[in-house]
Formats: C-alpha cells, structure tokens, sequence
C-alpha cells in the first residue's frame, strides 16, 4: 500500500472520481497489487478460478466496497483476461469457496466456489485494451483463464472501500481459510527475510490478526476517516 508507484496509481484523481460515486465521499484504499500473469506452462496453474473478491475481505456493507481493474496492455482472451457473470452480484450472496479440484492444480490462495455449470456458460471475457479500467462489485463472480501466450499479462488491481465500512468476525465461516492461509504466508515470508524467526502460537485466533491486518493497511484516500 505504501509502494510510491502503485500510490500513485490508486490516488489517481480520475481513478477517484469513480470511486467516490461507489464508496462514497469518504473512502480508503484496502488493497492494490500489480498482476503480472506468467505464460501457462501447461498445467493451467495461470487461471484464476471463478469467485467473489468479499471471500477475502472481512469488512462490510458489500455495496461499499469496489475493484478498479486496470489493464496496462492489451489483454484477452490469449492471455487471460477477465471473465465475469453478468448481474452475479446481483443474484448471489458471498457463497462458499474452497480449491477447485483442478487437475493441474491451483495456485495457494486462489480459492473458487462451487456452482452450476448453466451458471459459468453464462461468462463473458471482458477484453479490454491498454489503459482501460473496469470497476466491479465484490460479489461479482469472475475469474481469468490460462495465458496462453509466450509474454507475461499485466494489470493493476486495486480495491476501495468506504471509511464507513465495519470490520466483521469471520471465524466459523468460510473466511476462517483464507485467514489461516494469509496469516501462515505473511509469517513464512518474515522468517524468510528477518533474522528473527516468527513463531504463530497455536492458540493465536488467526481470523483477529487477518482482520486486524486489514485495519492497518487501509489508507485513506478521500474525504475523511470513518
């Protein structure tokens, strides 16, 4: 969140002037990444299950809270772009996700719902050129397929919410496993790069630390804190 480039990108003006008609007048910066899809090497390991984006977020109104999706070139069907269900946020509450049984595996983290197959014939590739953006609900079910290209697919992906939003307990539901899995993977990668080694008590409830781990990365961008 702190990165000077990425900062730039999510307090962009123009950015934020959407956002604002989303969120509200006040909103903060939740969570941006840059996307940088490798080439599938034919394990299908590069595809993004189909999901919602509120599984790994434990905040709410689900209303309040959007994605800005940017692409940085070209991207489509050859390289993995977006697929989505039109009007899912509409239709679905937050459904369960867990690891597809994909043959060729998934990558950690990526978790997927399970849903009827006359349902994700319904996708659409959203193609978009370099320097659209695309700004979607966090209930919209959507995913990306294979890259299937020789160059890496890159994109920027950046969530808002408003400073209104309140923070929700998410242990005893499907959440509970992307928090285990978040708090594990930030742990390893301290003890990767400190040399003081991080040790998770096994009493530790790691849904309190994932939530709190959101609270402290959210940076205001707009109006005033909630």
């Amino acid at each position: 969140q702190d990165d000077p480039v990425l900062s730039q990108y999510y307090r962009h003006p123009k950015i934020l002037e959407y956002v604002r008609s989303f969120c509200g007048a006040n909103a903060k910066s939740i969570h941006t990444m840059f996307i940088n899809k490798p080439p599938d090497l034919g394990t299908g390991t590069s595809r993004h299950p189909m999901h919602q984006d509120l599984h790994y977020f434990p905040m709410r109104p689900a209303h309040r809270i959007v994605a800005a999706w940017a692409a940085l070139e070209k991207v489509d069907s050859s390289n993995g772009c977006l697929t989505v269900i039109p009007g899912s946020h509409k239709d679905y509450p937050l459904l369960h996700h867990d690891y597809p049984e994909w043959e060729g595996g998934v990558n950690k983290m990526y978790h997927g719902i399970k849903i009827d197959q006359s349902v994700v014939d319904k996708r659409i590739h959203v193609e978009m050129e370099k320097g659209d953006v695309v700004f979607f609900h966090p209930l919209l079910i959507h995913g990306s397929g294979m890259n299937k290209t020789q160059g890496f697919r890159k994109a920027i992906c950046c969530h808002y919410a408003s400073s209104d939003c309140y923070l929700i307990k998410i242990k005893g539901t499907s959440q509970e496993l992307i928090a285990d899995e978040a708090v594990e993977a930030y742990a390893n990668k301290i003890n990767k790069f400190s040399k003081l080694p991080v040790n998770i008590p096994t009493n530790l409830d790691k849904t309190e630390l994932y939530t709190e781990f959101w609270r402290r990365k959210s940076r205001l961008v707009c109006g005033r804190e909630g």
